[in-house]
């Protein structure tokens, strides 16, 4: 198991709280100001905001409310990439520990607390928001939301193989090793694919009930509304992303389950077909079964090789995931924050030693 923290460090922890957010200009403030700024053990809190090219005055609202740092995307990017571009800006900016909170304030900032304690506690490293370990949490999610949200947590359960109760809920907290180990592919979303990445790599992941509001109208823009919208948009294109992250965590059991299956209904195809030979003499009745069964244990014996060559590719990607996370280490300890911002985003406001001034 890997631990998040030296236990011999006496170093005050620096917490990031960053708040992707999309045209989000009602709420925004509100959540920026409810962030407490002294919490126990920690020696400072500061509020980055990550705007995915909101159309609204999202980014005005943020830095009248007092978000420290703001950075905005010149193009829209989705949820998944600005989670990964703001996860790569707090750790340049010194975090320690990395705060998710969403910008509609659904969650309370007032949390936050709460939330990073099993962090600061080397209790765990990585701390998620559950809205379903507490059953009056959930009393006024619509069905359409607690329907699929009980759905994904289930396969993400079996796939890594853990018991998790939610595993889409935003509000959650990064240590500084969970967030340096994080490596992610999906640009739609991030919160299943977090898991299945950190559970891999033997990182711990707890979660505590914390409240949650629901309000009356509300639609998501990431997963719409109504069944039809779950299900074609956010509920296809999150299965499209865990399927890539099961693919490459556990390409036996993606690529080798399905080439058994495959090749045994060949197989007993095959042999059905053989026995009857065997009795009656004539391939008339049983010609086709046998020609589709062979084609299936052929199908089968090449899924078969390709479940063993993608586990060597696993193999390698393990190698080249430990180098990256060297690399980006090595980076930050060595005091090379924000020399230069990528060109896809630009800073709106926020200053400090952790920014240079050719950022």
């Amino acid at each position: 198991m890997i631990n998040s923290l030296d236990t011999s460090s006496k170093k005050a922890q620096r917490v990031i709280v960053m708040i992707p957010a999309y045209n989000e200009e009602a709420t925004i403030g509100r959540v920026i100001r409810d962030v407490p700024r002294k919490i126990s053990g920690v020696g400072e809190v500061k509020v980055m905001v990550m705007d995915d090219h909101s159309g609204d005055k999202t980014d005005k609202v943020a830095k009248k409310a007092g978000a420290d740092y703001i950075f905005r995307h010149k193009q829209r990017v989705g949820l998944g990439s600005n989670f990964k571009k703001g996860i790569d800006m707090a750790l340049k900016l010194g975090a320690d520990i990395i705060v998710n909170i969403d910008g509609d304030g659904q969650f309370d900032s007032k949390d936050i607390g709460s939330l990073i304690r099993p962090v600061l506690l080397q209790e765990s490293d990585m701390v998620t928001c559950s809205r379903f370990l507490n059953p009056n949490m959930t009393k006024n999610m619509p069905w359409v939301k607690m329907w699929g949200n009980r759905r994904f947590t289930k396969l993400i359960s079996k796939i890594t193989k853990e018991r998790f109760t939610d595993t889409q809920c935003g509000f959650r907290a990064y240590s500084r090793e969970a967030a340096l180990r994080l490596n992610l592919k999906g640009k739609f979303t991030y919160t299943q694919e977090v898991f299945i990445d950190l559970v891999e790599k033997g990182l711990r992941i707890k979660e505590i009930p914390l409240k949650v509001r629901y309000f009356k109208g509300r639609k998501s823009a990431i997963s719409g509304g109504g069944f039809t919208g779950l299900v074609k948009g956010y509920g296809m294109k999150s299965l499209g992303i865990i399927a890539k992250a099961t693919r490459d965590t556990k390409p036996l059991d993606f690529f080798g389950l399905p080439a058994m299956f495959i090749f045994l209904l060949g197989f007993l195809g095959g042999a059905f077909s053989f026995v009857f030979w065997l009795i009656y003499h004539v391939t008339t009745p049983v010609r086709t079964l046998f020609g589709v069964s062979v084609f299936f244990m052929v199908f089968g014996l090449a899924l078969g090789v390709l479940a063993l060559l993608a586990d060597m590719l696993k193999t390698i990607k393990s190698t080249q995931d430990e180098i990256l996370y060297k690399m980006k280490k090595s980076e930050i300890d060595n005091g090379k924050m924000l020399e230069k911002i990528n060109g896809s985003v630009e800073r709106v406001n926020g200053h400090s030693k952790w920014l240079s001034k050719g950022a």
